[in-house]
């Protein structure tokens, strides 16, 4: 409720309205408190108040009940006697509807609300996942070479396709970033196909949302209320986490330094924040803190509502200047102590025992403490929380619907787009890799083939040479033969005719002697005749 330029939280029992000044929401809040204790109906209030005053709200709806935020609260008896309780008018308290867009990751409860892998980063991306160091290592890794390589990760195909890429040219990779273990890129991957099978790659994609959207105000200048529904989100802790911590860090990138303003660019209500913390490791809790601490001078307030204040860090709840403590319940001393704890975080109202009011308060009613004009806490006061001036409750399907079709922004973000990105160039490099290999291996089978052929050209030739050598050889070793035959037969002739002609003449010496002349006379003459 907005009254006098202040967001009106409830009334102390003494009439006086307390709220937080416009100038100090960025500062940031808590709203804590057991289950059932009123901390939806404080968070739709605190809303309402925020968009009258023409801020942009985003809300976590976990339990579904906040989408009635589009018709008029109902004009009921218990409304009425709320009102009378309160003192205040018709005039004071208008009941009416408000703008709301609906948002759902899954794409059905809402406009799908989408963002890409590059853009949740690795950091986040690991949590999601569940990675341990070393595989959280590896991510980051892909993401660095992806980043090299100018390849845009999109969805989870694309992310699997570069896992698989840097994981078939890991010794490529092992002198600039190290050892990429197969083991592990294994293990990341399975991790990315559970997160297909639970869903969860339906976040990742084109169009991816624009935060700068969220700013636009309603026909009537009022702030849009843009509610995420996280009833089935709510069930994958992690993803609902990260997704949250990743508007923040989306913020944070985008926006400019403004210092502080009359009233805040835009206010985040996380609902069940203990996930936010919930098994962070000390990295990203780092960065969590960093946000919190700087994103208020970026004209954004984050509201964080959770059941124990324990459950934000110390160093995150010492950033929460407006705080809203709802009932909290002590049976056993180590709860007695958180109470304690809650308690002390107020600054000291000498009309009654924070610790005893907390254990004390009804549904509906708050011990609250918000910064003044300098920034100071107040001092704690008991109050009751105002009703909403829309309906409590969820809405039927159809009108959601029709909420939702309405919005400005449908035809933006309702249809997905597939862009070309890494798994279609690396598809691309692939097949190029593939096509050149195919040509090098054919290539080297011709040059083979060809090697082949004037081997066995050669081997032929050779082979012709040494059956031309032998048939040579075979012609004159015939020839010799022939010679010799020849010889043996001419000097054997010629011997015996002189030898004859010389044994007339001078008895058996002469014959003998003139066969032995006879026989080197034809001997010589065959050689004379050779040579020629």
């Amino acid at each position: 409720m907005l009254k006098n330029g202040m967001i009106l939280a409830g009334k102390t029992e003494d009439g006086r309205e307390i709220g937080i000044l416009p100038r100090m929401a960025n500062r940031h809040g808590l709203i804590a408190g057991a289950t059932g204790t009123g901390k939806t109906v404080t968070v739709k209030v605190l809303a309402e108040s925020f968009s009258d005053l023409g801020v942009p709200v985003f809300l976590a709806d976990v339990k579904g009940d906040l989408a009635g935020m589009i018709r008029p609260g109902a004009d009921t008896g218990d409304l009425r006697a709320r009102m009378e309780r309160f003192g205040l008018s018709e005039t004071e308290f208008v009941r009416r509807a408000y703008p709301v867009a609906f948002w759902d990751i899954y794409g059905k409860m809402g406009m799908p609300l989408r963002t890409t892998i590059s853009e949740m980063g690795p950091l986040l991306l690991a949590r999601i996942l569940g990675l341990n160091d070393i595989q959280s290592q590896i991510l980051a890794i892909a993401f660095r070479i992806a980043d090299d390589g100018n390849l845009l990760l999109i969805d989870t195909k694309d992310l699997k396709a570069m896992l698989n890429y840097i994981s078939e040219n890991a010794q490529d990779y092992r002198a600039d970033y190290g050892n990429i273990s197969g083991a592990s890129v294994a293990a990341i991957m399975r991790a990315v196909t559970r997160l297909e099978m639970d869903g969860g790659d339906r976040f990742f994609g084109e169009p991816a949302l624009s935060i700068t959207d969220w700013f636009a105000l309603g026909a009537d200048g009022r702030g849009m209320i843009h509610v995420l529904d996280s009833e089935s989100l709510i069930s994958s802790p992690a993803l609902y986490a990260t997704f949250l911590l990743w508007m923040l860090s989306e913020l944070f990138e985008t926006l400019p330094e403004v210092g502080d303003l009359d009233k805040p660019k835009m206010v985040f209500f996380f609902d069940e924040a203990h996930l936010l913390f919930h098994d962070a490791s000390k990295e990203l809790l780092q960065k969590i803190i960093q946000v919190v601490k700087l994103i208020r001078s970026k004209g954004v307030g984050i509201y964080f509502a959770t059941q124990n204040p324990r459950d934000i860090p110390d160093d995150v709840l010492a950033q929460l200047g407006n705080r809203i403590e709802h009932g909290l319940r002590a049976y056993t001393p180590a709860e007695k102590k958180t109470v304690r704890a809650a308690a002390e975080s107020f600054r000291e109202n000498p009309s009654f025992d924070s610790y005893e009011t907390i254990l004390t308060l009804g549904t509906g009613e708050a011990v609250v403490s918000f910064l003044d004009e300098q920034g100071m806490p107040g001092i704690s006061e008991k109050i009751a929380v105002f009703p909403p001036q829309s309906q409590i409750g969820p809405v039927d399907e159809q009108a959601r619907e029709g909420v939702i079709r309405g919005s400005i922004l449908y035809s933006k973000y309702a249809s997905p787009v597939d862009p070309e990105s890494a798994y279609e160039l690396l598809q691309r490099k692939g097949a190029l890799e593939a096509a050149e290999a195919e040509r090098a291996a054919a290539e080297q089978a011709a040059e083979k083939q060809r090697k082949q052929e004037a081997a066995a050209a050669a081997k032929k030739e050779e082979k012709k040479k040494r059956d031309e050598e032998r048939e040579e050889k075979k012609g004159q070793t015939a020839k010799k033969r022939a010679a010799k035959n020849i010889a043996s037969s001419v000097t054997g002739t010629v011997g015996r005719e002189v030898g004859k002609q010389m044994g007339k003449k001078f008895g058996s010496f002469g014959k003998t002697l003139g066969g032995n002349l006879g026989a080197s006379l034809g001997r010589g003459i065959l050689s004379t005749l050779f040579r020629l």
